[in-house]
């Protein structure tokens, strides 16, 4: 199956990450390679693209789609939160730029087998590394209650998570649930008819909450940001595509924190803690996308990039 993925916000995020043509820059999200080829196309053969990705398929296509570009290119199998150890391996300490869209790739929804859409019947799967152990089927049959009726409603933020938790205990008591067909038949059934009328599919936020913990999407992303700004030289730039409330909201508190490190207590009239920021901020508002973006792809609605800087001397 071929690997197509339409590259959100593209040429917002890749202007904003500054690209110096002999830097190192870090895909840390590659999928097919959209938006990295976008950094290629700007890199000369001095500047190094490192791209990342879990999934072998997405590394595959991506290699063979940035082919043509004369910079040097690493591809690495691996969590965009290990970035540390990533470098290390490749022997360097910093990089000028590193980009990171979070959304699940057009191909990964597509392609029925991985078990990631609602629409199309397959195994209970969504694990982004097919070499995981752990995925989908393990979570909807082994968690309790209330770990699901949880993750539900924390990472789906779903109103009838309590109630799609005890309809989907009540359906593997029966049989374990083992298809993505299943489990919709199931979470239909749990929400009253007259909820379902309105508003996205009714298994939209159950899936994504699934698809969030089988991945560790929250997790990583939280390690992550603190780890890509401590690699970034002076001036070097991160940019973040989040697609919902729950990623914003942690690369939001995550810049905020870094933007202003001080643990003194409110009522200090003077900081005496001593902790500066080593970060600056590049817009105050996220960019959203445009119009004429969401007439061309409707999966960008909920998109927002957020940027932030590494302070220091010109490069």
């Amino acid at each position: 199956m071929e690997f197509k993925h339409v590259s959100v916000l593209f040429s917002e995020s890749i202007k904003n990450l500054n690209i110096n043509p002999e830097g190192i820059y870090v895909d840390g999200t590659l999928g097919g390679g959209g938006h990295a080829s976008g950094i290629c196309e700007r890199l000369n053969s001095k500047g190094t693209l490192i791209g990342i990705d879990r999934d072998k398929d997405a590394l595959r296509a991506a290699a063979a789609n940035l082919e043509k570009y004369n910079c040097k290119k690493i591809f690495v199998q691996n969590n965009y939160s290990d970035i540390k150890n990533i470098l290390k391996e490749q022997n360097l300490s910093s990089i000028d730029g590193a980009l990171l869209d979070l959304g699940v790739s057009s191909f990964q929804l597509d392609n029925g087998e991985r078990g990631f859409s609602y629409m199309k019947d397959a195994p209970l799967d969504m694990r982004m590394n097919a070499e995981d152990t752990f995925t989908a089927e393990t979570v909807v049959n082994t968690y309790s209650e209330e770990e699901l009726t949880r993750i539900i409603r924390q990472y789906g933020e779903e109103r009838w998570a309590s109630r799609i938790s005890q309809f989907i205990i009540k359906e593997r008591k029966k049989s374990p649930i083992t298809t993505t067909g299943q489990l919709v038949t199931t979470i239909k059934a749990a929400i009253p008819a007259s909820a379902r009328r309105d508003g996205p599919h009714p298994a939209k936020r159950t899936f994504q909450a699934i698809r969030i913990e089988v991945n560790d999407e929250l997790g990583q992303l939280e390690r992550a940001v603190d780890a890509f700004l401590d690699v970034l030289s002076d001036q070097g730039r991160l940019c973040i595509i989040t697609f919902h409330s729950l990623e914003d909201r942690i690369v939001k508190e995550r810049f905020n924190q870094r933007l202003n490190p001080c643990t003194c207590p409110k009522e200090f009239p003077i900081c005496v803690c001593g902790k500066e920021s080593d970060v600056k901020k590049v817009l105050r508002k996220p960019i959203l996308p445009s119009e004429q973006e969401l007439t061309l792809n409707p999966r960008a609605r909920s998109a927002k990039l957020r940027i932030i800087e590494k302070k220091g001397e010109m490069r």
